[in-house]
């Protein structure tokens, strides 16, 4: 299974901004020139974010994005189904064509795969996956609190 890139900087800036140091703002162009990706497609990434109450974006002097949860309370698997089509295959949805579907073995496996991914990253949150927040901070070259 493959995530899409809409995705990957969703996690990569909701990483950045659990371990950006607070004494100032965290800006989608910073986020964006330190993992070296478009402005422009995070800007957007962080409006879904904002959407799904995940972020908070304050807006002028001294302004910019935050977390609107502790990373304890974001599970991997929930924002991932949240900005993410589950949908492997035409069978997943609820137009399905196929005629065989009724009986397919293989949408069943398929099924189960899907389901066993998502409860793996179901047992992650955000403060799982920044847990080396000064490794994380050294290679995005920020500022490391004392």
């Amino acid at each position: 299974m493959q995530l899409t890139s809409h995705s990957d900087y969703a996690l990569r800036l909701l990483m950045y901004l659990a371990i950006h140091s607070q004494e100032k703002p965290a800006t989608v162009k910073d986020a964006s020139e330190r993992y070296g990706i478009s402005t422009n497609h995070l800007a957007k990434v962080a409006q879904r974010l904002v959407q799904e109450k995940l972020i908070i974006s304050q807006r002028g002097r001294g302004g910019g994005l935050k977390l609107a949860l502790p990373a304890e309370e974001i599970n991997i698997g929930l924002l991932l189904r949240k900005i993410e089509n589950p949908e492997l295959l035409e069978c997943f949805g609820t137009n399905c064509q196929c005629p065989i579907e009724p009986v397919c073995v293989l949408f069943s496996a398929l099924r189960k795969a899907q389901k066993a991914f998502f409860a793996v990253l179901d047992e992650y949150t955000l403060a799982d996956v920044v847990k080396n927040k000064h490794k994380l901070q050294q290679s995005l070259s920020l500022p490391t609190a004392v």
